[in-house]
């Protein structure tokens, strides 16, 4: 069985992190899937999906590797070419994956006590994000 709903959620720019776990176990309890994997996929080039302890510090923290990594200044030729300065957004979203695939265990998403999934917005403003969230498995 398959199963699959779209998920939209407003995110601050420059990798701007929220909490989705929420949203993801609501969709894997309405597709009444039992055992399976869920993927979750952000629609768009320059978001990722990932697992993270979701507290302040640990955000911020994460927020600053990123800068270090690829720096919102950082002169690309995509932002070059297109005149839209984002070009550090989709190489942070490249390194890091677009999305991911959680196992899915009696109705439950398998995940650690301090484990919650997470859409970032890499690109340079606020935006409404598109997350596809797809339960494959058994009832």
């Amino acid at each position: 069985m398959v199963f699959g709903e779209e998920v939209r959620l407003p995110v601050k720019g420059f990798s701007g992190m929220v909490d989705i776990t929420g949203e993801v176990t609501g969709v894997a309890r309405r597709s009444k899937i039992r055992r399976g994997l869920v993927n979750v996929f952000p629609i768009g080039s320059t978001s990722s999906i990932t697992t993270i302890e979701y507290e302040p510090a640990l955000v911020e923290d994460f927020q600053q590797k990123l800068e270090e990594f690829v720096s919102r200044d950082w002169p690309s030729r995509h932002s070059e070419t297109w005149g839209d300065d984002n070009g550090f957004s989709h190489v942070r979203a490249s390194f890091m994956g677009p999305g991911m695939t959680l196992p899915l265990h009696e109705g439950d998403l398998v995940l650690g006590t301090w484990q919650q999934i997470v859409l970032i917005n890499h690109d340079n403003r606020d935006r409404e994000r598109r997350v596809f969230v797809q339960v494959m498995g058994e009832g």
